[in-house]
């Protein structure tokens, strides 16, 4: 007889949530622009094409982590960590927030997400630390510790070769604005998540003893792929080529030695659904005036009060229709030679979009992460995210970040 948790997963897994409904209604939104010609068939190919490498890494990257969840690898980085913050929570809480910012500036957002999330989820599970302080510790900071180098984001990637920065110069430019984004983060986690009155007690369990590893190959080979990762990610290689050779040897193990493992599960559709949707919905609402009210919106980013302009239109829009999209559009009503408007308008993309749950693709790889939507996650691994107030906090930071991030790029 099935018990009654492995009931309620069923169906909460089972059924469509209003994450799912979104998804659904954006993707159907899109394709029947394309259908009607209100997005002409060149534009929609070409556009698809453009995110294609983005779907590939969404669609691996999830098989990636749900295999190397159930290695116990996560559950062994969650113990490690435990016991070097020795119970305090304000001593968690600045471990996690410096391996958090130094995994998302050095490495990339989606890094900070894939790697940490699942470690912060586990963390909490072994220490009873408040889970949703420690997973929304990554979501925040994979978003607003993406500003110091070109790697850290694809955004700023798309800046970077627009105004002709190499990583030395691009990091001269942003490290104040990514300092003061960074305190402000800070400050709203530790107000909003962090502080005593969102925890059970002073301080956390630490836990004793080691934890039995229930298949070893499957764990040493989940570490050399996450090696692997990590690596390869600072060699420059495409993220999305890095994400399917990982996947693909998992995989490939898992049919070997744990095909229990290999479910329809693995699959994040709801993901795909949606970036589909968005790359083929906001280029037609661009294409039938959208551009104009995103000029107006924007301004030229013309002196200091442009620059805020900028920075701020981008942070709203990327809250409405995505971060990347968002940022190409505001980016295209620049004029040349206007290089601090640029970066302007990166810091609102990249520090603003933490409202909406698809305001940025590295929030909604953080959304399944923490849903369960994953085989092999316990029961005390999953997380309940209160939309109210995620949305509420998140717009507190949104504002607060994206001002003091424009205010110091201004003042400098």
């Amino acid at each position: 007889m099935t018990n009654a948790p492995a009931r309620a997963k069923a169906l909460r897994l089972g059924s469509l949530d209003p994450l799912d409904l979104v998804s659904l209604g954006i993707l159907a939104a899109g394709l029947v622009s394309w259908a009607t010609g209100a997005l002409p068939n060149g534009d929609a190919l070409d556009s698809l094409a453009r995110v294609a490498p983005l779907i590939l890494f969404l669609g691996t990257v999830m098989a990636m982590v749900a295999i190397v969840q159930a290695s116990q690898l996560f559950d062994i980085a969650a113990l490690g960590l435990a016991r070097f913050a020795r119970g305090s929570h304000a001593a968690l809480f600045a471990a996690c927030v410096l391996l958090a910012a130094a995994t998302t500036a050095f490495l990339n957002l989606d890094t900070t997400i894939v790697l940490l999330t699942p470690v912060m989820l586990a963390l909490a599970a072994v220490t009873r630390a408040p889970a949703l302080a420690l997973a929304m510790t990554t979501v925040w900071l994979a978003n607003t510790a993406s500003l110091l180098l070109p790697v850290s984001n694809l955004t700023n990637l798309l800046a970077a070769d627009r105004i002709g920065l190499g990583p030395l110069d691009f990091a001269a430019r942003m490290w104040a604005p990514q300092l003061a984004v960074l305190a402000a983060t800070a400050a709203c986690l530790w107000i909003g998540f962090w502080r005593r009155r969102h925890r059970e007690r002073d301080r956390y369990l630490v836990p004793a003893g080691r934890p039995h590893i229930e298949d070893r190959r499957l764990f040493w080979t989940a570490a050399a792929v996450c090696a692997g990762f990590v690596l390869a990610v600072v060699a420059d290689v495409p993220i999305q080529l890095v994400s399917t050779a990982a996947a693909a040897v998992l995989i490939g193990y898992c049919l070997v030695r744990r095909r229990h493992l290999l479910t329809a599960e693995l699959l994040p559709w709801r993901l795909i659904a949606l970036t589909a949707g968005l790359f083929l919905l906001v280029p037609t609402v661009m294409r039938h005036g959208g551009d104009t009210l995103v000029a107006a919106l924007a301004g030229g980013g013309e002196g200091d009060a442009g620059m805020f302009q900028a920075g701020l239109t981008a942070a709203g829009l990327s809250n409405l229709v995505n971060n990347l999209p968002a940022y190409a559009a505001v980016e295209s009503v620049i004029p040349a030679g206007r290089e601090d408007a640029l970066l302007a308008v990166l810091i609102g993309a990249n520090v603003g979009p933490l409202i909406l749950p698809w305001a940025s693709m590295a929030t909604l790889l953080w959304f399944d992460l923490v849903s369960g939507r994953r085989p092999g996650v316990p029961e005390n691994q999953l997380l309940r995210v209160p939309i109210g107030r995620f949305t509420a906090m998140g717009a507190l930071l949104a504002v607060t970040g994206t001002l003091v991030g424009l205010a110091v790029l201004v003042w400098l």
